[in-house]
């Protein structure tokens, strides 16, 4: 047993090599118990894969990027390896997409299968693609590139905005608008000025003199009110209700037939008569015109006149 410590040696150092191997794969996400089948795709820019990069189907990871190949002499430059769990199996149209793998900026590998009801509509039978097959290939931009690509965007609008927008200003300041508005200014500057110097006088020479005459206006306004206030209405008041009364009366006697001015008015008779008595009036008058001397007789002789 001279060699039972060497060999004791050895397998302790090929179980150290095997949990380092397996730990090492385990830690990569490699399961070395489980077999798997090998794809292959060939990319224009990886951004930023690497290796050991997880490949997934619908969000589950079903494998991991195992190598990656290169060759700058080609369009293609980059080739990828990838394996994925052997009871997995890629139907016909399925196609190897690069997705960015969260917020950090990782790459992974996004294996996108068909539509059956398209291929159902291509007339395309539901075939296995073979391992170690080349899947066909594309590029899909993450959250952050594409806003990225959105506010480049946008910004480089709103740069152009504002190029047009200090164009047009430039164009304002060294025109004569600015110029004109300014002396616009001015003029209007001066104008308030005089306004408030007329102003100013006016308060300090007019206003005093127009409230010194309200002052004396509302002082004879009292003095009238006073007055007012000092005379006898209620016996000016009974003096017009006497005199109304007057009138009133009078007005009766007018009305009624019994007093002289009702006879004249309502008595026919008595108007008549009168009337009569001014037309007999009238004649006597006539006729004392026409023959005076039959009325008033004066002769130095006494001759009468027949």
């Amino acid at each position: 047993m001279k060699y039972s410590r060497e060999i004791k040696v050895g397998v302790l150092a090929a179980v150290c090599l095997f949990l380092l191997f397996f730990g090492f794969n385990f830690l990569k996400g490699v399961n070395i118990f489980s077999p798997t089948n090998s794809y292959h795709g060939t990319f224009q820019n990886l951004h930023g894969l690497e290796e050991q990069a997880a490949v997934y189907i619908l969000g589950h990871k079903v494998g991991q990027v195992d190598r990656l190949h290169y060759d700058f002499t080609r369009d293609s430059a980059f080739t990828i390896d990838i394996s994925i769990r052997k009871d997995i199996s890629l139907p016909e149209g399925t196609t190897m997409a690069l997705v960015s793998d969260g917020l950090l900026g990782g790459m992974a590998i996004e294996l996108q299968l068909p539509d059956n009801n398209e291929l159902e509509n291509e007339g395309v039978s539901e075939l296995v693609i073979a391992k170690g097959s080349f899947l066909p290939t594309s590029y899909v931009p993450g959250l952050v590139e594409s806003l990225q690509g959105e506010l480049l965007a946008h910004v480089d609008e709103a740069v152009q905005n504002v190029d047009s927008l200090v164009a047009a200003l430039r164009t304002q300041v060294e025109g004569d608008h600015i110029k004109s508005s300014l002396e616009n200014v001015d003029r209007i500057s001066g104008d308030l000025t005089s306004v408030s110097s007329d102003l100013k006088r006016m308060m300090n020479n007019q206003v005093p003199r127009i409230v010194n005459n309200a002052d004396t206006a509302v002082a004879n306004l009292n003095t009238v009110i006073a007055d007012i206030k000092q005379a006898d209405l209620k016996a000016t008041v009974a003096r017009v209700d006497n005199a109304v009364d007057n009138v009133n009366g009078l007005v009766t006697d007018v009305r009624s037939q019994e007093g002289t001015i009702g006879q004249l008015i309502y008595n026919k008779s008595l108007y008549n008569h009168i009337d009569a008595t001014v037309i007999s009036a009238d004649s006597l008058l006539t006729d004392l015109k026409a023959h005076p001397k039959r009325y008033v007789h004066f002769s130095i002789f006494g001759k009468k006149d027949k």
